[in-house]
């Protein structure tokens, strides 16, 4: 094998290697983002559910009793 089909190979060699490195940090990083989707629509779930909570806990909000 001359060097330079060994050049070549290794090249080709290091390409595979990069190819498959690309790919499976792009699904590593599409992952995480689904992740962080997931967990920013249940933070703003929790953010909604607590300001309700506060509106129903809120007595200036609430009639009077009937005794007034």
């Amino acid at each position: 094998m001359s060097d330079d089909s060994q050049r070549i190979s290794e090249l080709e060699s290091r390409l595979e290697f990069q190819d498959e490195t690309i790919t499976r940090l792009n699904d590593a990083l599409v992952a995480q983002q689904n992740r962080l989707d997931q967990l920013e629509k249940r933070q703003q779930q929790l953010i909604e559910h607590i300001k309700s909570a506060q509106a129903k806990d809120d007595p200036a909000k609430e009639p009077p009793p009937p005794h007034y």
